[in-house]
């Protein structure tokens, strides 16, 4: 069965909101300017939408070529300017070191302020997806099929918001979690080829509208009700890949599962 790619998300600053491009080169270590940079608190732990959902209300523009970063904050004010990566910091992304350095200039201050607490901007050498380096999961992908049985789970008259997953695919045109019985495959999206290695299991964050970032529909309950148990991971809802084939991706790109790869099954 094929399918479209409907929208694509990336997020320049990890739990900041999102970005949809209309299209994105897409490598073997993911989409360069995807999760480019990653906050830490104080005590160098990860922030993120779950400790810090209004995050999710800042909205960032990043140009990885001049590498310009601009804010914008609820309040409608900004802040703007060229990133000069600092020193080595060393911070661990889920338990494992990650190389970054800091991040000196406005952004921090400003990001602090908003959340509450001090944190530390930290640009990432490579992805700060959250089953990337570890894992080989720079893409993830997720169907409209399964928000959509989502949706009638829940009896809602109103669709899921793809956003709310975070995914950097978003797909078209196939049944419901169809993306699951793709583990294991080779699946081609738009000029690239991906393998899913795993589904994603779910978090409170995705019970959060990703524009206001209220907690207003309860994922968790829903996916505990029919999807307790994933191959990899509980409550699961879309699959992490890898990529086998870099390319260009574009919305509105065909994507079809065309064979299996016994090495990642």
């Amino acid at each position: 069965m094929e399918g479209r790619v409907a929208r694509i998300s990336i997020a320049p600053v990890k739990a900041l909101h999102l970005v949809n491009p209309d299209e994105v080169e897409l490598g073997h270590a993911g989409v360069v300017g995807d999760r480019r940079f990653w906050l830490v608190d104080a005590d160098r732990r990860l922030v993120n939408g779950k400790r810090h959902p209004k995050l999710m209300r800042v909205h960032p523009e990043w140009d990885e070529g001049s590498r310009r970063l601009v804010l914008a904050f609820p309040d409608g004010s900004t802040v703007d300017g060229v990133v000069e990566p600092g020193e080595s910091f060393a911070a661990e992304l889920y338990g494992t070191p990650h190389p970054s350095r800091a991040v000196p200039g406005p952004w921090q201050e400003a990001l602090s302020e908003f959340a509450g607490e001090p944190m530390t901007l930290l640009w990432s050498e490579g992805g700060a997806q959250d089953r990337g380096r570890d894992r080989g999961g720079w893409a993830s992908l997720i169907s409209r099929g399964s928000l959509e049985r989502m949706r009638a789970e829940a009896g809602s008259a109103e669709p899921v918001d793809g956003r709310r997953f975070r995914m950097l695919f978003e797909i078209d045109g196939v049944e419901p979690h169809e993306e699951d019985r793709w583990l294991g495959r080779r699946v081609a999206i738009g000029d690239a080829v991906v393998v899913p290695l795993g589904d994603v299991g779910r978090c409170v964050v995705t019970t959060c509208d990703p524009d206001t970032a209220v907690s207003d529909f309860d994922t968790l309950k829903l996916l505990a009700g029919y999807r307790r148990e994933g191959v990899k991971e509980p409550l699961p809802f879309g699959v992490y890949c890898d990529v086998a084939v870099p390319g260009r991706v574009r919305v509105g790109d065909p994507v079809r599962a065309v064979a299996r790869d016994p090495v990642a099954t």
